[in-house]
């Protein structure tokens, strides 16, 4: 006897709105604290109705990647990184040695997204990068400690989007949030040497030139001759704290004749 045709299981277009905004979200084209557009304007560009749009974006509500906010609007949560950056940003109070181990895999991290870079970034990607080099070569320029960390952030974030593997985009976004106070020391203690400020500029122009040129190996190098200039300074910046911190206790010792036997 024939067997019957098994029927074609046709997804329903919640469940498509859903992967399609899911997979905007992996990529980086949704990031954390981005807001949705409107109902209607979304509805239009994906072309569905607006009870698709809402069926689709309650199932990624139930997910926990967006939620919707008092006053209006659905944003996308930073549930992808804060489920990394929660327990290890407690640790790392709590064992300073960690942020050693922690150089040590954003050198692996980071070298494999500049050679991945250099071989997968788009023309839209070198534009974003280009932006990214621009802004952080003003901030370098401007007596800004804040304006400088974030700009080193966002380029070093833009090198991991440009990856286009969505693991490393993410990870890449987690261990810049979770190193972003080592970031700012490291920028505070270079301000004081003269030659600092020129050589980390040398090292992201470095890094940008061999994306852009499409030189994965060379990208790799400069990335991880980078990480190792941070690795290095971080630790004379831990050691010069450390000093600071024993003169301090030094200087409120009493010297007084009553207290010296």
């Amino acid at each position: 006897m024939p067997t019957p045709q098994t029927k074609l299981q046709v997804p329903r277009i919640s469940d498509a709105v859903a992967s399609a905004l899911e997979r905007r979200i992996l990529e980086g084209s949704l990031k954390p604290g981005d807001r949705l557009p409107p109902e209607r304007e979304l509805s239009l560009e994906l072309g569905v109705s607006r009870p698709s749009l809402r069926e689709a974006i309650q199932k990624l509500a139930s997910k926990g990647m967006v939620q919707s906010r008092q006053g209006g609007g659905t944003y996308v949560t930073d549930r992808l990184e804060s489920s990394f950056f929660d327990p290890w940003q407690d640790m790392m109070g709590a064992h300073p040695n960690l942020r050693e181990d922690m150089l040590e895999f954003r050198r692996m991290l980071e070298g494999q997204a500049a050679e991945w870079a250099a071989e997968r970034a788009t023309e839209a990607d070198l534009t974003r990068l280009d932006q990214a080099f621009a802004t952080l070569a003003e901030a370098f320029a401007a007596d800004d400690l804040e304006r400088r960390s974030s700009a080193d952030i966002a380029f070093h974030q833009a090198v991991g989007e440009a990856s286009h593997n969505a693991l490393v985009g993410h990870l890449s976004a987690a261990l810049l949030r979770l190193m972003q106070d080592n970031i700012r020391l490291n920028l505070g203690e270079l301000k004081s040497i003269p030659a600092a400020g020129s050589l980390l500029m040398g090292q992201h122009a470095a890094i940008h030139a061999a994306i852009r040129e499409r030189k994965p190996q060379a990208a790799r190098a400069a990335a991880e001759t980078h990480i190792d200039f941070v690795r290095e300074t971080l630790a004379q910046s831990l050691r010069s704290a450390a000093r600071r911190e024993t003169a301090a206790r030094r200087l409120n010792t009493d010297f007084s004749p009553s207290t010296i036997s």
